[in-house]
């Protein structure tokens, strides 16, 4: 079984039609999943396979001029998981200056905590995933420089396990996605001594299961997602191989919908744009033939982040 790229390039360019139930109970992820769909489709080589002008039109429709940021949908308050993705979507599109930065970098800064750690908006919910947001976004634009790294760097120690892995604040288990999200964090802050790599990438090679499939935590069911966060984790680390790709990618095809597309999180399951581009985004990762190169930290295509001088490692 291949991976059926044409059927996942059709089912990508499904999701913007407005006649479908599923669209509108979706209002909350729209943002993040057209960075989904556009990443994928550009690992997948049909980066104009969706309207370059409509997309940018949507993301700047998004703005939410009281907060100076972005929200997942018009009309909804700003959050730093969609000014993100709204980030990355106007990179990809070669769009940056589109963005106020000012008032994005005074959005994105308003929410460091004393403690280090960023809340994802101003209700003030906290994670290590906000944290690794307001890391990239500045990165991406050109920004670093307002951030206290010292301070944001000492959160995410403390948040490290005795396993090596990381949890979503302080005390809580490890978590593969955490994991992601707090060493491609230091990565961009160039803070990895800070990360157990042996007993980290022993941890994470556990999560391989015999089917070859990966989970986020012990005694967890395999997800296709996965594919990413461990995988794109093993490859900071430099322990790609410590994954069995031989095993790996048969698994995330397995969980391809060949009659519509699309990937789901595990075979036989219900295909989403989320799994698909994690999917996909895996296999690049692990090499597939005939996709375009991602890069592990920012998780947009590579050339992309080589071309900005952002590439790490």
């Amino acid at each position: 079984m291949q991976l059926a790229v044409p059927l996942h390039v059709k089912y990508i360019q499904s999701l913007g039609e407005v006649h479908d139930l599923t669209y509108h109970l979706t209002d909350h992820l729209r943002m993040n999943a057209i960075y989904w769909g556009l990443t994928a489709l550009c690992v997948m080589k049909h980066k104009d396979a969706l309207d370059r002008e409509e997309m940018i039109d949507f993301v700047m429709s998004c703005w939410d001029d009281q907060a100076g940021a972005f929200g997942a949908h018009p009309d909804h308050d700003a959050h730093i998981l969609s000014t993100l993705s709204a980030i990355q979507i106007l990179a990809t599109q070669g769009a940056l200056d589109r963005i106020d930065v000012p008032r994005v970098v005074k959005f994105i800064m308003s929410l460091q905590q004393p403690s280090g750690v960023f809340a994802g908006d101003s209700f003030g919910e906290i994670d290590t995933r906000f944290l690794y947001c307001a890391v990239n976004a500045l990165s991406l634009l050109g920004k670093l420089d307002e951030l206290d790294v010292e301070k944001t760097v000492g959160y995410i120690q403390k948040c490290k396990n005795f396993d090596g892995g990381f949890g979503g604040c302080v005390g809580a288990e490890s978590h593969a996605a955490q994991v992601f999200v707090c060493t491609a964090a230091l990565a961009i802050l160039d803070g990895l001594d800070v990360i157990d790599h042996e007993t980290l990438a022993w941890w994470l090679a556990e999560r391989q299961l015999p089917n070859g499939g990966l989970n986020g935590r012990p005694e967890k069911l395999e997800d296709v997602c996965y594919s990413f966060w461990a995988v794109s984790s093993m490859s900071i680390l430099n322990k790609l191989t410590w994954i069995d790709a031989d095993k790996l990618t048969p698994f995330i095809r397995s969980a391809q919908d060949l009659e519509n597309g699309g990937i789901a999180d595990r075979p036989g399951d219900q295909p989403d744009v989320f799994h698909t581009h994690f999917g996909v985004a895996g296999l690049s990762l692990l090499g597939y033939p005939e996709l375009e190169g991602l890069d592990p930290v920012y998780c947009m295509p590579a050339s992309l982040i080589e071309s900005m001088g952002l590439k790490k490692g």
